[in-house]
């Protein structure tokens, strides 16, 4: 699949969650400074930091926030020593549309559906993998097989190395109703042992069995606790990931409001369905098979779990 970078952001009050992620983003002199450093030339976090007089470890903090509102994109590298991160800016302009469309502000507009994690209808995944309730790990064990259990409904992390996990959306929209877009929200990170920020993985998403586009998450988050967590969470190991919504419309697919692909809504066959198949896993002959965990609305950062909005007129 050709992957296609779009140099324009454009944000609205229809999107909040990515115009504040932005607005936070660029509210801040040091961030500032490494976009202006990197609008010619790309440089690793190491030389960042010396051009700006800034500890290693600030630079990194900062990078992680950029790249989370998709200003700027890392890609890891061999070095003489382990690997780097080489940093590049993503964007050449932002748009800002302050007119809220018609459609966010009725709301009738929009067909939402919020599917628990666990309620999968088929999977295909290798070790390691598990699953979490709010109860503790429903099997102390590595199989697979766990995933066909019945209580993996009741699951709130789940995570595996490679494969897939796949949901069925119900479609009930109006019988006369054109689809203008349709969207899939979730918080996902990579999975390494214990925890690690630089695992890169390829994560990939399918819309009725057609591939859409695939994100890079740049590791496994566990510096400090995730905001749902439990207390028992034990640290040391993952704790939460990184919110990413995609969206495919008329003109094609877009990974936070960023377009990653060329496939467009008539490709999907939403038309002649009352049901909407949504997979997301990491491919067996994937670059970075750094594996995936996926985080349901009692774990990690955010209160929800997987969340398809159609848009339809």
């Amino acid at each position: 699949m050709e992957m296609e970078c779009i140099n324009i952001l454009k944000l609205s009050l229809d999107d909040p969650d990515t115009l504040f992620a932005v607005a936070h983003a660029i509210a801040s002199k040091v961030r500032i400074d490494i976009i202006r450093l990197l609008d010619t030339q790309k440089l690793n976090i190491v030389d960042i930091a010396h051009k700006l007089n800034l500890p290693v470890s600030t630079v990194a903090l900062n990078i992680r926030v950029l790249e989370t509102a998709g200003l700027v994109i890392t890609e890891t590298l061999p070095a003489k020593r382990g690997t780097m991160k080489i940093c590049s800016r993503n964007l050449e302009m932002i748009q800002l549309k302050l007119k809220q469309s018609e459609q966010y502000k009725t709301n009738t507009n929009s067909y939402v559906i919020e599917m628990p994690i666990g309620q999968f209808c088929d999977s295909d995944v290798y070790p390691t993998c598990g699953l979490l309730n709010s109860n503790g790990i429903l099997y102390p064990s590595e199989e697979p097989a766990v995933f066909y259990d019945p209580q993996c409904i009741t699951a709130s992390l789940l995570w595996f190395r490679k494969g897939y996990v796949e949901y069925k959306f119900p479609s009930l929209l109006p019988l006369k109703a054109t689809i203008k877009s349709i969207q899939f929200s979730m918080e996902l990170c990579s999975e390494a042992p214990g925890f690690n920020h630089n695992w890169p993985s390829d994560i990939t998403a399918w819309i009725n069995g057609v591939e859409i586009g695939t994100w890079t998450c740049p590791g496994d988050f566990g510096d400090r606790k995730g905001k749902l967590n439990p207390a028992w969470i034990i640290e040391n190991h993952t704790q939460y990931g990184l919110l990413k919504t995609w969206k495919v419309d008329d003109r094609g697919t877009y990974l936070d409001d960023v377009r990653v692909s060329d496939v467009t809504l008539g490709e999907l066959n939403l038309e002649i369905k009352k049901q909407i198949r949504f997979r997301i896993g990491v491919k067996h002959n994937a670059r970075n098979i750094g594996g995936m965990n996926l985080f349901g609305k009692q774990f990690g950062d955010t209160e929800q779990d997987i969340i398809m909005r159609i848009m339809y007129t």
